[in-house]
């Protein structure tokens, strides 16, 4: 976990930004809940714990960098929230459990489309980088 907080904190340097006591907070509580897909509401809440001067304008504005310099994606589960997840560019792809019911996100890691995605390379030209999946329903405790 250090490693990818020191290696974020470089690349931010690398671009001239500042690494400031607020935005290391927010890439620890960000790492400290890396399996959850977390809103900058809920973020706020967890960073007011570690410095309750902290100001939600702050939070949505090193997300917005964070965003920028591809080290958060922001994912939107048709709720009216934008969630936050790390990019691993390691990783091909995973897909997301939404309940409809309480709201929780299960991921789902592994890849089902390959063959998908294959069949419409070979029958359009078209370059798939990237694709999200997304289920709606209910969770084992909202069934």
């Amino acid at each position: 976990m250090q490693d990818k907080f020191d290696s974020y904190c470089e690349l931010l340097q690398e671009k001239s930004y500042k690494i400031t006591p607020q935005r290391q907070i927010i890439l620890k509580v960000l790492l400290d809940n890396i399996e959850e897909h977390l809103t900058a509401e809920e973020i706020h809440t967890i960073t007011k714990q570690k410095d309750p001067e902290i100001g939600l304008a702050t939070i949505y504005r090193t997300l917005e960098i964070l965003a920028d310099l591809n080290i958060l994606h922001k994912i939107d589960f048709g709720d009216g929230c934008i969630r936050y997840e790390f990019t691993d560019q390691e990783a091909h792809n995973h897909h997301h459990l939404i309940c409809i019911k309480c709201g929780k996100v299960i991921e789902v890691n592994d890849d089902f489309l390959e063959t998908l995605e294959n069949w419409i390379e070979k029958q359009t030209g078209f370059h798939i980088t990237n694709h999200q999946l997304k289920f709606f329903g209910y969770c084992k405790e909202c069934k």
